[in-house]
């Protein structure tokens, strides 16, 4: 499922109009917080996350770890914001032809 290069840049214009529907605070990666992101990944295939870490290595950290239990692609990560897609099982969204 590994996106190319022009799959990302159409999910990044997409991503302009989403806001962040899951902000993980100071508690981390707690296995609620891991639900909540599987169920938004499921009903919307592409998500905006807010990682509220001070450390930049430990958000690098958080984000490699939500990539890897989601089974999903890391988008772009701006800041403390990152953006992951996982095609639900009867995909909405759609990629230009080449």
């Amino acid at each position: 499922m590994p996106l190319n290069e022009k799959q990302k840049r159409h999910l990044r214009g997409l991503l302009h109009q989403i806001k962040p529907v899951v902000i993980i605070g100071g508690a981390g990666l707690t296995e609620n917080v891991m639900l909540e992101i599987n169920n938004a990944l499921a009903h919307h295939e592409l998500v905006k996350l807010k990682v509220n870490a001070d450390d930049k290595t430990a958000r690098q950290a958080m984000i490699e770890k939500i990539r890897e239990q989601t089974n999903s692609e890391l988008v772009q990560t701006i800041g403390h914001t990152a953006s992951f897609y996982r095609p639900a099982d009867e995909p909405v969204i759609t990629f230009p032809k080449k």
